[in-house]
């Protein structure tokens, strides 16, 4: 994993706070590079701060409006953004920033960089809109186009979860202790057949189609945290057969890779990031 120099420049005090919330593994610590490590514990805490953004909207009258691609954003979206981006610009100068609420630099200046952070202020806000609960906050940092660290946080759950690819593992931070649980794929197939994950819809026909005269059960969860489900072993399958963006999946791909899984195209072959549109084929997420 590349080791950036960018440093940011933090006061003690809030460093020391983040420290005492969130306590990194040593796991962590020693894969993460140099400057990331130093400032990890208050991007977690920045990912719940967008979270507490979040949910001073979450169940109140709101006006939405529809982007091009038919999905909604709300003032939550933006405030959540806004919050987000000052704070990243803060930990981490000089690291470009891609977030759905954000602008998308032209293509060609994309590719050239080779470090940036992918951001989705609230993955999941038609799920926000019905108040079912399952939105979360999506931050991954991306070396060469590559997923290497993620930290999902689900706000009404309490919950932070990271991963660290190369050795660094997966861990779920909840109930406000700073020592984190480290969590792992299960691929023990239950004797009625593995747990697939399905989006909070009623009528699914690709999956039912894709799933057709093989035994398993369903597990019905929103955005982003089907990878958590997926990474603390509460599921062996996530089948993606609907359209995503790279910051719908970065945070989640590198969560559950970490655990022990995997997050392929349909046919075995890597998810690319990077990609000029960011618009992701389906993709197969395993334990």
């Amino acid at each position: 994993m590349a080791r950036g120099r960018t440093r940011s420049r933090l006061p003690a005090q809030e460093k020391n706070r983040a420290a005492s919330v969130f306590r990194l593994p040593d796991s962590m610590q020693a894969t993460l590079p140099s400057m990331l490590a130093e400032v990890f514990p208050q991007l977690l805490a920045l990912a719940v701060s967008a979270g507490d953004t979040i949910l001073q909207w979450y169940g109140t009258p709101m006006p939405v409006q529809m982007k091009e691609d038919e999905t909604p954003v709300t003032p939550a979206d933006e405030a959540a953004h806004a919050l987000l981006a000052e704070g990243l610009a803060r930990l981490l100068p000089g690291i470009p920033v891609i977030s759905e609420e954000g602008g998308l630099p032209p293509a060609q200046e994309r590719a050239a960089w080779s470090r940036y952070l992918l951001v989705d202020p609230l993955d999941g806000t038609k799920g926000f809109l019905r108040q079912n609960g399952q939105f979360t906050v999506n931050v991954a940092y991306m070396d060469n186009h590559v997923p290497v660290a993620g930290i999902v946080h689900v706000p009404l759950q309490g919950c932070t979860y990271c991963g660290v690819a190369d050795g660094g593992g997966a861990f779920r931070y909840e109930g406000g202790r700073a020592e984190p649980q480290r969590i792992h794929t299960n691929r023990s197939v239950p004797a009625t057949g593995p747990v697939v994950l399905q989006s909070n819809v009623d009528k699914t026909p690709r999956l039912d189609a894709y799933l057709h005269g093989t035994p398993h059960t369903r597990l019905r969860a929103g955005s982003a945290y089907k990878f958590c489900l997926l990474a603390e072993g509460a599921a062996q399958l996530f089948p993606c057969l609907h359209p995503t963006w790279e910051w719908d999946t970065a945070a989640g791909h590198v969560l559950v890779a970490a655990a022990g899984g995997t997050v392929t195209g349909m046919r075995g072959a890597p998810l690319v990031y990077g990609k000029p549109t960011l618009l992701n084929d389906w993709f197969l997420a395993k334990a």
